[in-house]
Formats: structure tokens, sequence, C-alpha cells
């Protein structure tokens, strides 16, 4: 529950949609939603390619292998020559796995944002939200025009959920656990355990549920694989989607649906105020 009451309607400039606007079509972005759920198969690399290997990736050559298993057209794509860097003077092998890491931890991220965005375009938690019985903003509004209507201290408490998920990612070597600059499986995400036990239940974030326990080694290859292609995916969708509202016309694909959005999403507390 969010701790302050919250207004039902965002504040003024934050992109209010007036009622001369077009709705936006309840099923448009419910279908879009599915359509790139079954597109997504299309990113999967095939069973060859992983057969080939199973190692974790550690040097720029490791890079070009998974680069030609994830896209065969594409391959190896590095314009700005980052993983050329040498990220804290720590090598080679620490700089790959700070961008390999980096780029599932942002794939996953988009996934969840790509799903939300269809999700909040459809429909609202019916249940209060609020301390004064409230839910959540209304559908009527686009997903970055719902961020707006939320209270300053809602924005604070998802800030603060992810500034503790990215402590404890750093904090991996209390548990034991590398870091992930220094051997651990990119994308693998420290076990909640020690606070499951000792502070709150909370479920783990890698493999939660354990489905990938008994899997063979080349399953769990190829998923890693299709994770990337599908994280990629999602980052083109959801900047789609942020496109096509703010810049109307910009995603031609998207523009029977999109509601004109004049806030700016880089200014999470737009409306509050500017950090």
């Amino acid at each position: 529950r969010q701790m302050t009451p919250n207004p039902n309607t965002p504040r003024k400039g934050n992109g209010h949609k007036s009622a001369n606007q077009p709705q936006n079509p309840p099923t448009m972005k419910s279908f879009l939603l599915a359509t790139s759920i079954a597109a997504a198969s299309a990113f999967a690399p095939s069973q060859e390619a992983a057969r080939t290997s199973v190692q974790l990736s550690e040097t720029k050559a490791d890079l070009e292998t998974i680069a030609q298993k994830l896209n065969p057209i594409v391959k190896f794509y590095d314009p700005m020559g980052l993983s050329n860097g040498n990220f804290y003077d720590l090598g080679e092998e620490a700089t790959v796995g700070f961008l390999r890491h980096a780029e599932i931890k942002h794939g996953r991220v988009a996934m969840a944002a790509f799903v939300g965005y269809c999700v909040q375009s459809n429909f609202i938690f019916p249940w209060p939200q609020h301390l004064d019985g409230t839910t959540g903003p209304s559908v009527d509004l686009s997903p970055e025009q719902q961020w707006d209507a939320i209270p300053e201290a809602a924005k604070w408490q998802i800030f603060t959920l992810v500034a503790f998920l990215e402590i404890w990612d750093e904090c991996s070597n209390a548990q034991g656990i590398p870091h992930y600059m220094k051997g651990r499986m990119p994308g693998k995400y420290p076990s909640l355990k020690p606070f499951r036990d000792n502070v709150h239940f909370a479920l783990d974030l890698y493999d939660p549920f354990g489905f990938s326990k008994n899997r063979s080694e080349e399953k769990k290859a190829r998923g890693r694989l299709a994770e990337v292609n599908n994280g990629r995916l999602a980052m083109l969708g959801i900047f789609g989607f942020l496109s096509a509202d703010k810049i109307p016309g910009s995603v031609p694909a998207l523009s029977s649906i999109a509601i004109p959005y004049d806030g700016n999403c880089m200014i999470p507390f737009e409306g509050n105020f500017h950090l």
C-alpha cells in the first residue's frame, strides 16, 4: 500500500488527455503484447548454436562468438568500442562481465516495462492502493500519465526498492558469491535467502521456482541466449511506445493507438521537484 493519498487526475502540464482526444482502444495493446510474445520465439537462437558451447563469456572474442549465435545477420556490433575498454582498471574479463550483466539487466527491466505498459493501458488493480481507499490512476490515462498521477511518496517507494536490489546485487561477496565483474555468471542475481530468513519473505529473482534446476546445461545455455534476444526486442518495444506517445508520427505502426504525452519521461519527479 502506498503511504499517501493519491489524486486520480494528473497534475497540470503532465499530459492529461482531453475529452476530444481519441480513446485508447483497449484491445490494440493487448494484441501487440500477444503478438510480441509470439514474435519473441523468432529471436531464440537455434538448437545447434546452443550445443556448440556452454562456457561463460569473459573476453571480447567470447562476445564475438556469442554475437554470431544471437544474430547471425548482425553478428558482433559494438560501434562505441565498449568491449575495448578497461572499466575501473580491472581488465578485459571484468569489463566484459560488466557489459554482459548490464545488458541482461536492462533487457529484463525492458521486458517488465513492455508487459507493464500493455497491462496498464487496459487494466488497473481494483483494490484500494492508498490510505484514503482509492485505487490507482484510471486506464483512460496513458502509462506515462499514470506515473505522473501517483503521489511522490509512491515514486520514492519504487526507487527505494530498485536501490535495494542494486545494492544487494553489488554486495554478493557477502554471501560468498563472486561479483559479476569477478567471475559470476552474467545475469545471475544473488539469492534473497538471507533477507527472507531474517527480515521478510521474498522470492529469489533468479529462477525463484526452480524451473531450471533440472534442465540440461545445453538447454540452460540456449535459454540464456534467448533471454538476451528477447530483452533486446523488449528494449525496442518499450522505447517504441514511449516515442510514439511523445513524438506523434515517429512510430507509424503505433500512430493509431498512441496517446500524446507532453510531459518528460526522463524527469521522473516532474511536477514534484527536479533532482
